[in-house]
């Protein structure tokens, strides 16, 4: 499966963003989906995950409450809302993909950066 990761872009505190990440190739479905994210000058960081069944979700506690993972299958595509955007959510964010249930992302998308500015 090929992800392709968009909807970044600059915004303010507080505002909301969604992101989006198109799925090629194979039917997302087929795949646990989540997001990550890489702030500047640290590790990357896990954010939401959505599960290949589409029935359950998880968040960092950094995120909960205020962002939401949701699949759209007939546009084969993952999506994050980001409400309530604070500058530590400033980053570059990818979205991964794991088989079913593996937990291995194996597949991964080339990024989006979000900036929030003050």
């Amino acid at each position: 499966v090929q992800l392709q990761a968009s909807g970044g872009g600059l915004v303010q505190t507080g505002d909301s963003l969604k992101l989006s990440c198109a799925a090629s190739g194979r039917t997302v479905n087929d795949y646990s989906t989540a997001w990550f994210r890489q702030a500047p000058g640290k590790e990357r960081e896990f954010v939401a995950r959505l599960s290949w069944r589409g029935d359950s979700t998880y968040y960092a506690d950094s995120v909960k409450g205020r962002f939401t993972i949701s699949r759209d299958n007939a546009k084969n595509t993952v999506y994050l809302q980001m409400n309530s955007l604070k500058p530590e959510d400033t980053a570059v964010y990818y979205c991964a993909a794991a088989p079913f249930s593996s937990g291995n992302y194996l597949y991964w998308g080339q990024g989006t950066l979000v900036t929030v500015s003050s």
